[in-house]
């Protein structure tokens, strides 16, 4: 397989001032892609402000002979979002990447939490992400070429304790990759969600050191980079971390249809076992594909003829 290089492409990564978005921008500039390392300069809360963090990255892609700038948008703010894709282009007259990655956490149970935390890292992870695509979107089009990687995580695939507000956002990553996936289809914009598990600011306190020393956002990064490239594939989840890669998919059971007196809670309930079973279950690839199933198998245990 021949080598994965960017020359000439332009990338913006968010939150790139430390860990994973660090590494990204190393790793892009690397192979010859011309970096905004993209920083607010917070605490792992989203306090304080510093344009310190993306600058020293700016500086090690220079000393290594690569190409980059220094942009300190809240990607929760969409006109400082705008300001950056505006000098961007200005720079370098072109947006082929894009790498949400920027993220705070506020940690509590849910019955502990306030609101207003609740509503803070939602506007920060996926207000920002869609901040951010919404905002490259035109260029991407209108070049007929794009390349957008969404963060998730395990916390927003499959739970964990205390991260409601963290979850509930990295869990709509996946929502929104699947549309803006079919969205940019006929204009080549090939949208993927990354869904790491490193040892950066926001998880040194929940990991054991030893498995933080195997963590290094280093090791995830190539799977970053794969899904940026030109042959990158579109709707894919792919799980990270520790040089392990894996791809999560949300599939639907064949499940069971029940018509007139037997559609009750009662049978379900007797039939649930049916309902689970993961035999002859797939993977749907867009909202109306589950409708049509739904609708054919009605029609079905009707003996109905239906054309769709």
């Amino acid at each position: 397989m021949s080598e994965i290089r960017f020359d000439d492409r332009v990338a913006i990564v968010t939150g790139a001032g430390t860990g994973l978005g660090r590494s990204h921008a190393l790793g892009l500039a690397a192979r010859g892609a011309r970096v905004v390392v993209n920083d607010l300069g917070t605490a792992t809360d989203g306090t304080g402000r510093s344009s310190s963090a993306a600058e020293a990255v700016v500086a090690e892609i220079e000393a290594l002979g690569g190409t980059a700038m220094a942009h300190g948008a809240d990607v929760a703010d969409a006109a400082e979002v705008a300001d950056m894709v505006a000098r961007t282009t200005e720079a370098w007259g072109r947006i082929d990447i894009l790498v949400n990655n920027a993220g705070i956490l506020r940690d509590k149970s849910f019955a502990k939490m306030t609101m207003a935390d609740f509503a803070r890292v939602i506007e920060v992870h996926l207000t920002g992400t869609a901040n951010c695509c919404h905002a490259v979107w035109p260029i991407m089009r209108e070049r007929k070429y794009g390349r957008i990687v969404l963060t998730s995580s395990g916390s927003g695939l499959y739970g964990n304790f205390g991260q409601a507000n963290y979850g509930a956002a990295k869990a709509a990553m996946m929502g929104l990759m699947n549309v803006l996936h079919l969205e940019g289809a006929r204009d080549d914009i090939r949208v993927n969600t990354l869904a790491p598990t490193a040892a950066t600011r926001m998880t040194e306190s929940l990991i054991p050191p030893d498995a933080l020393a195997l963590l290094a956002p280093e090791t995830i990064t190539p799977g970053l980079l794969y899904l940026v490239c030109d042959d990158a594939p579109s709707r894919t989840i792919l799980g990270a971390g520790a040089g392990s890669f894996a791809v999560t998919r949300v599939c639907e059971t064949a499940g069971i249809t029940l018509v007139d007196g037997e559609n009750t809670p009662e049978t379900i309930a007797a039939r649930f076992a049916q309902v689970t079973d993961p035999q002859d279950q797939q993977e749907l690839t867009n909202a109306f594909e589950q409708t049509q199933k739904y609708v054919r198998n009605a029609a079905r245990a009707r003996n109905m003829k239906i054309n769709w």
